[in-house]
């Protein structure tokens, strides 16, 4: 039997808060949405997951998972999946024989990441992707420097917009900065796996070495003398942002070749470092492609 309608709603809007309560329930079920409403777990003790070994990450989300199955240079160790989610990920025979892999239900991959990580019914269990060295890159003519953007929420939207711009790599340091993990690529949606994420242990040596490759650097700084477009100089260029609200440390901004702006006549004179990045990052190409 149905419940009578609360006063002042109808019969038709009990029937469709149903409905649309069915169909979350049903997203909540294959993993689409969190495994909890929002707000449920703010009452309890934060979420902790297992400690995971430091030669090992949790990938997790269909295109997340897709693109580290579909990059060589992933190895990958075990796949927790749903039935639903295996057949969404497309695996040929040989990817299905390069790992493991373990039919779960949703809740199980709940119980790993968290009652808010949006998995979609699959968790891939892999190695970090190589290290990559510096001189590397030297070939490649766009490259985009983090000091200390912590968020990796952020650094995977950055990611996104780095391989969208045709980026050669993402470069911060070893601390303060997000390592490889679910939530940092689930935000990049399968960029870590198309672009080098270079974590090293001084910024201002990694900005000299940088120099010597011959890479123009530039800081994004608010106060910068120039607009960013009438900066560069050079047909190799690493642009280097800082985190919102400190942004540059005072080091690094003395260690670039040049500070710029980005010109904002509306009336918010700051924006997220991501999106600053996209509009660097087109700025940079704009440039080199002259």
């Amino acid at each position: 039997m149905s419940k009578d309608p609360k006063p002042g709603h109808t019969a038709k809007d009990t029937h469709y808060a149903n409905l649309r309560r069915a169909v979350r329930d049903q997203k909540r079920e294959r993993g689409d949405l969190p495994a909890a409403p929002p707000g449920a777990a703010k009452a309890k003790a934060p979420w902790k997951g297992p400690q995971l070994p430091t030669d090992t990450v949790w990938l997790y989300g269909v295109h997340t998972v897709k693109a580290a199955i579909d990059n060589p240079e992933r190895k990958l160790l075990k796949l927790r999946v749903t039935r639903n989610a295996l057949a969404r990920l497309e695996l040929n025979d040989a990817q299905m024989l390069a790992m493991t892999i373990e039919m779960v239900a949703p809740q199980d991959i709940d119980k790993l990441v968290g009652p808010d990580a949006i998995h979609q019914g699959v968790l891939l269990e892999a190695r970090p992707l190589p290290v990559r060295k510096l001189d590397s890159l030297k070939d490649r003519p766009l490259l985009l420097v983090l000091d200390q953007v912590t968020d990796p929420h952020n650094v995977g939207a950055i990611m996104r917009s780095a391989v969208a711009f045709d980026a050669g790599a993402v470069i911060t340091t070893e601390r303060h900065s997000p390592t490889e993990s679910g939530v940092m690529a689930k935000s990049a949606s399968g960029a870590l796996e198309m672009i080098p994420y270079v974590q090293i242990t001084n910024l201002a040596d990694a900005i000299d070495e940088l120099k010597t490759l011959g890479f123009q650097t530039i800081g994004l700084d608010s106060e910068g003398p120039a607009p960013l477009e009438g900066t560069f100089t050079s047909g190799k260029v690493a642009l280097v942002l800082g985190a919102e609200g400190k942004g540059l440390r005072q080091k690094t901004r003395a260690t670039c070749d040049a500070l710029a702006r980005l010109d904002m006549p509306g009336a918010i004179k700051s924006l997220n470092v991501s999106n600053a990045a996209a509009i660097s990052l087109y700025a940079a190409r704009a440039h080199l492609s002259k």
